[in-house]
């Protein structure tokens, strides 16, 4: 199956889940390549949605609080990761998780677009391609794309053969784990190119 139809027949904590771990995975933007994990709260609720809307309010505010603390990156990859959590709904229900899921999919994939760009700029034609992508057809898109894109699909997949099962809360725990190594890849990529530049 597609990324786009995997979202599309995935339940509530399914979305939640690769939600977070969309965000998760960027979360090197946000807190630096050693900085904490402020969306492990939330991580808690993926399972059966309890206290979701609490925990969502106070990482929210934890990454608030940070990001007036050094200063914002207006309209930059980061400020992106903030406003999608801003995004999230209170309502761990299937219709506003999906459309909340949807689009941290498709950020995520944004992001680690501009970091395959040599200059940090993405290219004209990658909203096609990144739509191609999700559809079903990796043509073309970069190795930071493909990457991403191959950790949503199976992080969804794990998702669901676990849901309704015994192995549930060990679904969740398979996709943290996933979303760690994406994490720990950007964190490679951006210091990286932080000593190229330095």
């Amino acid at each position: 199956m597609s990324l786009l139809e995997l979202i599309e027949s995935a339940d509530e904590r399914a979305l939640a889940a690769s939600a977070v771990a969309c965000l998760d995975r960027c979360l090197p933007l946000l807190a630096g390549p050693d900085g904490p994990e402020p969306l492990r709260p939330l991580w808690a609720s993926c399972g059966n949605g309890r206290d979701w809307a609490i925990r969502l309010a106070a990482v929210r505010t934890e990454l608030d609080d940070a990001a007036e603390r050094g200063g914002a990156d207006g309209d930059g990859p980061a400020a992106r990761v903030r406003a999608m959590l801003a995004a999230a709904p209170s309502d761990f229900a299937p219709a506003p998780l999906r459309e909340w899921a949807d689009a941290c999919s498709l950020v995520a994939l944004e992001i680690h677009g501009r970091f395959d760009a040599p200059d940090g700029d993405a290219p004209q034609d990658t909203a096609d391609l990144l739509k191609a992508a999700r559809a079903g057809g990796a043509d073309g898109v970069g190795p930071l794309v493909a990457g991403e894109l191959e950790r949503q699909i199976r992080i969804l997949e794990i998702l669901a053969e676990t849901t309704g099962t015994a192995g549930s809360g060990a679904g969740v725990r398979k996709a943290l784990d996933l979303s760690t190594e994406g994490r720990r890849v950007l964190r490679a990529v951006m210091s990286r190119r932080a000593r190229i530049r330095g």
